[in-house]
C-alpha cells in the first residue's frame, strides 16, 4: 500500500521536514508514505468557500482519479485513539488499496471533500499549527505501524 500525506501547506520550517522525513523513512517497505505539499491559496478578498474551492482543486489534481481510499482531518472528525489508528492502518494494509490522508489548508478543508472520503478523523480536540499537525500524523503512522509490529517505540 502507499500512503499519502497530501498536505495544504508550503515552506514548512526545516524542523517540520526534518521530522516528517525522519518518520517515514523509518517505515517498513510495505508501507510507503509521503508528504505532497499542496500551494495553499491566496486569501485576501476571497471568502474561506472560495479559498476551499481553489485549494479542493489541487487536492483532486494530486489524487487523480485512481482507485484509493481518502481519509480527511477535520477537528469534527472521529477520535481515535492510538490502538484504534492502528487498527485502521492495518485494515487499510490489509485491503491493498492506496491511502491518502487530507489535511486542509488555514481555512480547512472543502466540504464537498470531507463528506465524499472515507473516514474524517482527528488528531486532537487542540488546535495545532499546520506543520506540527503535519510532524504529528508522521509520528502517528510510524507509531501505529510499531505497534503493529510488536516494536517497543509504543508503551501501553
Amino acid at each position: 500500500m502507499k500512503l499519502a500525506i497530501v498536505a495544504v501547506g508550503h515552506k514548512q520550517p526545516a524542523w517540520v521536514q526534518d521530522g516528517c522525513d525522519e518518520y517515514l523513512k523509518r517505515l517498513p517497505r510495505e508501507l510507503a508514505a509521503r508528504v505532497v505539499e499542496i500551494k495553499p491559496e491566496p486569501g485576501g478578498s476571497k471568502t474561506r468557500e472560495q479559498v476551499q474551492a481553489a485549494e479542493k482543486t489541487r487536492i483532486r489534481q494530486v489524487l487523480g482519479t485512481g482507485k484509493q481510499r481518502v481519509v480527511a482531518l477535520d477537528e469534527k472528525g472521529r477520535d481515535l485513539t492510538t490502538r484504534q489508528f492502528a487498527d485502521a492502518l492495518q485494515e487499510w494494509m490489509r485491503s491493498g488499496d492506496d491511502t491518502a490522508l487530507l489535511i486542509g489548508g488555514a481555512g480547512g478543508l472543502d466540504a464537498e471533500l470531507k463528506n465524499s472520503a472515507a473516514d474524517l478523523i482527528r488528531l486532537s480536540s487542540l488546535t495545532l499549527p499546520h506543520g506540527l499537525a503535519r510532524l504529528t500524523l508522521c509520528e502517528q503512522i510510524y507509531r501505529a505501524i510499531s505497534l503493529l509490529k510488536n516494536h517497543p517505540y509504543h508503551r501501553e
